[in-house]
């Protein structure tokens, strides 16, 4: 039996105001070292701590990746990040799913973000729909350190079996709850990818939970 549903922010509930920011940052720095490699430095270099602006996050990413960084290019790092969270939007069915999950279950969000996330939050009124918020700025942990989900469950007095995590990425969403055996919902909006249990949006995940718990899965 469902009784929390954890969710990702970004591509999940709410939808990016620019293509793929992290993906702009990793062009404009001239990264040639793979993806997944670079995200997993860039979201622990610029998401686990807080900074006084975003241009300061900038200059610690510029540090991790040994770049030599200049006021053009951190400008420039700067509009991309700002643009995508004031040009940002809900997915259609965002609220009205998340209000009729708020009737029936405990709602945590989990993202992976700098301030950058919780305005978005307070500019939604997100905040009213879920019962705590971990933005990983404040909890120092990424969404792939286990040590987060453990307490998130804690907190809610929840077992893995009873939880499930909503996302849009397989790296950063998925694979750590699985390891804990939470169960996942993979958000493919434009049915793109394999995955074992996934849905277009976040109305197809809500049927999902539903037909879980009426099969006491």
């Amino acid at each position: 039996m469902i009784k929390l549903v954890m969710f990702d922010l970004w591509g999940t509930i709410i939808e990016n105001g620019v293509y793929s920011p992290v993906k702009q940052v990793k062009f404009n720095l001239r990264l040639l070292i793979p993806f997944s490699e670079y995200i997993s430095r860039f979201e622990k270099a610029f998401m686990t701590q807080e900074f006084e602006d975003s241009k300061k996050g900038f200059e610690n990413v510029c540090k991790e990746f040994n770049i030599n960084y200049d006021e053009k290019l951190l400008n420039k790092l700067v509009g991309v990040w700002n643009k995508n969270w004031l040009l940002a939007r809900e997915f259609p069915e965002s609220r009205q799913v998340l209000e009729k999950m708020k009737n029936k279950f405990k709602l945590a969000l989990v993202s992976n973000s700098d301030k950058s996330g919780e305005r978005v939050v307070e500019r939604f009124s997100l905040n009213e729909l879920f019962d705590k918020i971990y933005f990983s700025y404040k909890t120092g942990l990424l969404k792939t350190n286990k040590e987060l989900f453990k307490n998130i469950l804690a907190e809610f007095n929840v077992e893995p079996s009873e939880a499930v995590m909503i996302g849009d990425s397989i790296e950063s969403d998925m694979k750590t709850p699985n390891e804990l055996g939470i169960k996942t919902i993979l958000i493919d909006r434009r049915n793109r990818r394999d995955y074992p249990v996934k849905a277009e949006n976040l109305k197809e995940a809500l049927m999902l939970i539903e037909k879980w718990n009426a099969e006491g899965v």
